[in-house]
């Protein structure tokens, strides 16, 4: 049985409709079995920059300590629930502590691949795929080097700043565009040829087309089919091992919105677990 770690955060997202990631968060643990989900209590409060850039660092700061806590023990695979998809850097850097030549797929409409000095927003979200490449502010962002950037696989991102665009040209990232994949082998294909053994897959739900998950906090148009995004997740599985999953972004504007999209978020984690 596949083991959940629920972290409600909040405090790394631009919008201002942050607080509904914890509707969210809790919203799919109430669907997850029980006995497989552990919850991380997150700090309250927002949280302060303390000069690094980040805005809301010192709760980002404590809230990563807490998750990796709670993951250190844990030897098996893990599909980690957010919450903003900053949530990702920490179970990517437990899951390539096991696995040194892992590869990462992150799913999403946006790069996620600011630095301090770029974001106009301060956002860590917007920051959370330049941290697992170990760039960005210190104890948010993994060690330089744990995760190689010829090991990244960006797919399904359509919404670029400039700076984004620049850094994903000079880092050299490997991307999949969302209209590629409906070829349910074009992702796998990008991950087979990174050479690595084992593959961590995360999903911030705004990868997926407004029409099949309006409950994010900025939907993108064009974006990947629920049937598509699932042939690809199967694919990648059967080419390597999954060794960790997170998913992100889920912020419904209400109750009866959260069941509208909940059948589409658990098929994803049933594709995951």
């Amino acid at each position: 049985m596949a083991r959940f770690v629920i972290v409600p955060q909040w405090q790394g997202s631009p919008s201002s409709r942050a607080m509904q990631l914890i509707d969210g968060a809790q919203a799919i643990a109430g669907d997850l079995p029980r006995a497989s989900c552990t919850t991380v209590d997150i700090p309250l409060e927002a949280g302060e920059e303390l000069g690094t850039g980040v805005h809301r660092f010192s709760t980002l700061r404590r809230t990563r300590e807490l998750v990796d806590l709670e993951l250190a023990p844990i030897a098996e695979p893990v599909i980690l629930v957010g919450g903003d998809c900053g949530v990702a850097v920490a179970a990517i850097g437990h899951a390539v502590q096991r696995h040194p030549d892992l590869a990462v797929v992150w799913l999403d409409a946006h790069p996620d691949l600011h630095t301090p000095a770029s974001s106009t927003s301060g956002a860590f979200s917007g920051m959370a795929l330049r941290a697992v490449l170990g760039e960005g502010a210190d104890g948010l962002a993994l060690v330089a080097g744990s995760v190689s950037n010829d090991r990244v696989v960006l797919a399904g991102a359509r919404e670029y700043e400039p700076a984004e665009e620049d850094a994903a040209t000079a880092l050299g990232l490997t991307t999949v565009e969302a209209a590629q994949l409906a070829d349910p082998d074009a992702l796998a294909s990008a991950v087979a040829a990174t050479g690595a053994s084992a593959v961590y897959i995360h999903v911030d739900l705004d990868v997926l087309d407004p029409a099949a998950m309006s409950g994010v906090t900025a939907s993108v148009p064009f974006g990947v089919s629920l049937a598509d995004l699932l042939a690809s997740i199967s694919r990648v599985r059967a080419a390597l091992p999954l060794v960790g999953s997170s998913i992100t972004g889920f912020a419904p504007p209400s109750p009866a919105a959260a069941v509208d999209d909940l059948g589409t978020i658990l098929r994803i984690v049933g594709a995951l677990a």
